[in-house]
């Protein structure tokens, strides 16, 4: 029987594949590797994935759907959606785009907390400023890769590529502590608004231009940005924080490489509590999402259309959720209610996604599940941000970005090993025993939640 070929790209569940009805997916996952499949008509092999390492595969004039429906598992400067077909054009088999994917992973893992050291002692319009530049030097560098080293060059400004933590640096600049979390949340939604736009207005230049025209879109729009930059953002933000900074703190001082004084964060009262529980609360479900693109062919059957689908849903959600739910709660709730409240719904999605059989049960968990995981994010992140001194907003920041890259790092391998050995209940089960012990802990526990004022 003859198979079409399809090459599926798992970055929080966008999905890539080549024309043709197909359903079948890898039964291997590396941490370090993007998984090549070949498919026919919703053929399982003893409900096992079918496989096959393609090397030089030829470059396939490939339609592209997606979405990054969930912000807190989106990179902070999500790559394009026609890079992975670049380096297929370039004969990158699946093996060296795994390298190419991990090697963006490290250097914003690597970057975000030096980023944020950056915005702190040089200002957000600086650290904003860099962000777009180094995403201009990205987008060039790219259009010109004619080979595999040129390609892996063309991500080395990745490092400082933080637009997320850069704006929510402004944010936190010019909003009081009360009106922060809701601010951050509307932030998040103009976020998911231009990922979403973005990952399809990609697939479609792509489709219908060739692979470089939305490369050179990306390199105008970083240099308009940077333009916006200068002219829309003060060089002195005015502070509207109810704690102003009224010493000169270590973190001014120190190297913007200085180890010591990013760690040194991690020592205020509550601040080490709360980002466990922002790294641990969220873990389970994104070692899920790492992995969705295999279990929405094999365990929801569905086809690439669908899958495009299902992620403009969870996209809209969250869209709905940021937007217009989280700014209200935070006006009616403290952010310790919240934050339980957000461990506690994360437990119940677990409970839910162990049970779920079929793609309408996990759209019902997703309207919790985008909300929980919204929620979470955005309070974490104003938490952190109060309980730290107004001059070190910036590197909690980037600490706080540095969660999404280290996922992306060593997820494949830990969701691979979880699908193939216990399938998708285990996720849930993970979820539901993560999230229970970390809704006792505190309902047992007085973190403290005060926001410190700037030393």
């Amino acid at each position: 029987m003859q198979h079409r070929r399809c090459w599926v790209c798992e970055v929080s569940g966008s999905v890539a594949v080549s024309g043709g009805k197909s359903t079948a997916s890898a039964n291997t996952v590396a941490p370090w590797q993007r998984i090549s499949v070949v498919c026919n008509k919703r053929s399982l092999q003893g409900g096992r994935f079918l496989t096959r390492k393609r090397a030089g595969a030829p470059f396939p004039g490939e339609k592209c759907r997606g979405a990054f429906p969930f912000r807190e598992q989106a990179p902070d400067q999500p790559e394009p959606v026609a890079l992975k077909y670049l380096a297929k054009s370039l004969g990158l088999d699946s093996v060296g785009f795994g390298y190419l994917q991990t090697t963006f992973g490290v250097l914003q893992l690597v970057g975000g907390p030096i980023f944020g050291r950056f915005a702190d002692q040089f200002g957000a319009r600086a650290a904003l400023m860099l962000s777009c530049s180094s995403g201009s030097a990205f987008f060039l560098l790219a259009s010109i890769s004619t080979s595999v080293p040129l390609l892996f060059l063309s991500r080395l400004p990745a490092v400082f590529m933080h637009g997320i933590p850069g704006a929510q640096k402004v944010i936190t600049d010019l909003t009081t502590p009360s009106q922060r979390a809701g601010a951050l949340g509307k932030l998040g939604l103009c976020f998911g608004i231009g990922i979403i736009v973005g990952s399809a207005l990609g697939g479609v230049l792509s489709t219908k231009f060739g692979i470089f025209v939305p490369i050179y879109v990306g390199l105008v729009g970083s240099l308009v940005s940077t333009a916006i930059v200068m002219v829309w953002i003060p060089s002195q933000a005015e502070l509207k924080s109810e704690h102003p900074v009224t010493q000169r703190s270590p973190s001014q001082s120190g190297s913007v490489f200085s180890l010591r004084e990013i760690l040194r964060l991690m020592k205020f009262p509550g601040v080490m509590e709360v980002f466990i529980i922002k790294v641990f609360a969220g873990l389970p479900i994104g070692l899920f999402l790492i992995m969705f693109s295999i279990i929405s062919m094999d365990f929801f059957g569905l086809e690439a259309v669908q899958s495009g689908y299902l992620m403009s849903y969870f996209g809209v959600l969250q869209m709905v959720v940021q937007g217009l739910v989280i700014g209200r709660l935070t006006s009616l709730c403290t952010e310790r209610t919240l934050l339980r409240l957000s461990v506690f719904v994360f437990a119940g999605v677990g409970l839910g996604m162990a049970l779920m059989r079929n793609v309408l049960h996990y759209c019902i968990v997703a309207v919790p599940l985008v909300f929980a995981f919204s929620t979470l994010g955005t309070i974490t992140d104003s938490i952190l941000t109060k309980s730290v001194p107004a001059s070190d907003t910036g590197t909690m920041l980037g600490i706080c970005a540095s969660v999404q890259p280290l996922t992306r790092t060593v997820g494949p391998a830990i969701g691979g090993l979880l699908y193939k050995q216990f399938g998708v209940s285990s996720f849930g089960y993970l979820q539901l025993v993560v999230n229970v012990g970390l809704f006792v802990y505190l309902l047992k526990s007085n973190i403290p939640l005060k926001e410190r004022k700037g030393l």
